[in-house]
């Protein structure tokens, strides 16, 4: 099926990275096949175009793409406007840090939750939530300073980060009041047409 499209996402429903592209996308109005894939049974022109048969992947036409940030670079120099990273080089690369940032100290705290593997990873679990919890809290001020994440624009910053803050109910993570606004970031955003559009399914019932 995705053959026969110029650009299809293979996406899984409930993972935050399959999100963040989804979130990529739709924020630029760009039509895309999406590829529900269960991460139990992968479909074959996946593992062909991917050697690691990994979610997400983008395909466009020959090219296949299967790391989020190397998706949502490409999406952004493929599809440029609206921008998703400043103009300016020394703003850009502010930004590029802010994502992976994010990633190191937020997303690895994500996959730590999600991760019911081993006894171990389930002890582990509470200790990532409450990391979590506490870290966001604590940089919670910030977000009173501007209408997005450390920008006046939205970036690919808040494309990884407002997927986790979605999740946050089934990380069994409820924030304080101290936090509000960061609450009042995920309020607005989450209201945002484009985010609407990048929910699947499964995610609409996590909330």
């Amino acid at each position: 099926m995705a053959a026969t499209n110029r650009l299809a996402c293979y996406s899984d429903p409930a993972d935050h990275y399959s999100h963040r592209v989804r979130y990529v996308l739709a924020e630029k109005g760009v039509s895309v096949e999406i590829i529900d894939v269960d991460s139990a049974h992968c479909p074959i022109r996946l593992s062909e175009v991917n050697p690691y048969a990994s979610v997400p992947t983008l395909v466009d036409r020959d090219l296949a793409l299967y790391e989020p940030s190397v998706i949502t670079e490409y999406l952004e120099e493929r599809y440029p406007h609206p921008p998703l990273l400043p103009v300016y080089p020394v703003a850009r690369a502010n930004t590029r840090l802010l994502v992976h940032r994010v990633q190191r100290d937020w997303c690895s705290l994500v996959d730590r939750i999600g991760d019911r593997r081993t006894a171990e990873a389930a002890r582990a679990q509470a200790q990532a939530r409450k990391e979590l919890r506490e870290s966001l809290t604590g940089v919670s001020p910030v977000f009173a300073e501007k209408a997005f994440f450390m920008s006046d624009e939205i970036s690919l910053v808040d494309c990884c980060l407002l997927p986790i803050l979605w999740r946050l109910p089934t990380l069994g993570i409820d924030l304080p009041r101290a936090a509000k606004p960061l609450l009042d970031y995920m309020e607005i955003n989450f209201a945002r047409e484009a985010f609407q559009v990048s929910l699947s399914a499964v995610e609409r019932g996590m909330r």
